[in-house]
């Protein structure tokens, strides 16, 4: 299967349709692992182990230069991978999250992403945990770093019951409270909530010095307002509805979402709060890849 076929393959609708979470974390994060082999996140996050005699073929970058000034022999620096990285992935499971105007929803999506998150940071031997939120904290998984880790976080994700509302900021609180040890903090959700607030959660994780980066789950529907002709739209939480023509709304709408994506954009900036919007239409490798860049920050 070449390269192109296996993008086709893993698009998110096909993806949201295989029931085994963790054959589809590890299938997704292996086949992005071996993408890698010439990407300059080689040895990002590596420390010094050893030197072995260079071989034909071998890259210049990794030459030790001392050694060969002081013994006229060329020598490859060798690294193992460091393993003190400490993250918790932090997965929003409000009702907002069902929506699936593509195919997939943004729940789906998001619980994909985790899963192949928590199988490759595992696998890097990185400790890991796993918190599910709405208006309160659902679930609480430990970090730790242990390889086979990735069955209980997968069994969290494949259990997750929806909640009604949103209180992005009261968990966000709550973790900053809970979690000491600084490391890297992954909330992946769709920010419906009063974006005030949730900045203000933000910050209190920065305040403990965690490094935190956000992905803002959307939806084609959100994004674009793809709708045509009058429509009821429902809050999905709140189960509020209303009535109205598309054609009306359409240009309000699509100013107001965008002044709520620059908002995040802008002042998670300011407080050093690395922001993603990632669409569920938004193959999961290229989010992986955001993942890596934020890692590579942290050495």
């Amino acid at each position: 299967m070449t390269n192109e076929e296996l993008k086709n393959y893993l698009q998110p609708e096909i993806l949201s349709g295989i029931n085994n979470l963790e054959f589809l974390a590890k299938m997704i994060v292996e086949g992005f692992i071996t993408g890698l082999h010439k990407s300059p996140f080689h040895g990002f996050s590596v420390e010094f182990s050893q030197h072995r005699p260079y071989m034909q073929g071998d890259s210049l970058r990794y030459v030790d230069w001392k050694v060969f000034a002081r013994s006229d022999r060329y020598y490859i620096k060798q690294f193992e991978e460091e393993t003190n990285l400490r993250c918790y992935l932090l997965l929003d499971v409000s009702n907002s999250m069902t929506y699936a105007g593509a195919g997939v929803s943004k729940l789906q999506y998001a619980s994909i992403l985790t899963a192949s998150l928590a199988y490759l940071m595992l696998k890097q031997r990185d400790a890991t945990g796993l918190l599910l939120f709405d208006d309160s904290i659902k679930t609480n998984l430990p970090a730790k770093s242990v390889p086979v880790y990735i069955r209980e976080i997968v069994s969290a994700l494949n259990t997750v019951n929806p909640g009604k509302d949103t209180d992005i900021t009261t968990a966000l609180h709550t973790i900053a409270d809970r979690i000491k040890k600084r490391g890297l903090i992954i909330v992946i959700s769709d920010l419906i909530d009063n974006a005030e607030k949730i900045l203000s959660g933000m910050r209190h994780l920065r305040y403990n010095k965690h490094e935190i980066l956000v992905f803002h789950i959307i939806d084609e529907d959100e994004k674009n307002f793809r709708f045509k002709g009058e429509y009821i739209f429902e809050d999905l939480e709140s189960n509020q509805k209303i009535k109205a023509d598309s054609r009306f709304i359409r240009d309000e709408y699509l100013k107001r979402f965008d002044e709520h994506c620059q908002f995040f954009k802008s002042r998670f900036h300011e407080n050093f709060i690395d922001y993603i919007p990632v669409t569920t239409s938004e193959a999961i490798e290229s989010v992986l890849s955001e993942y890596l860049i934020k890692r590579s920050k942290l050495y």
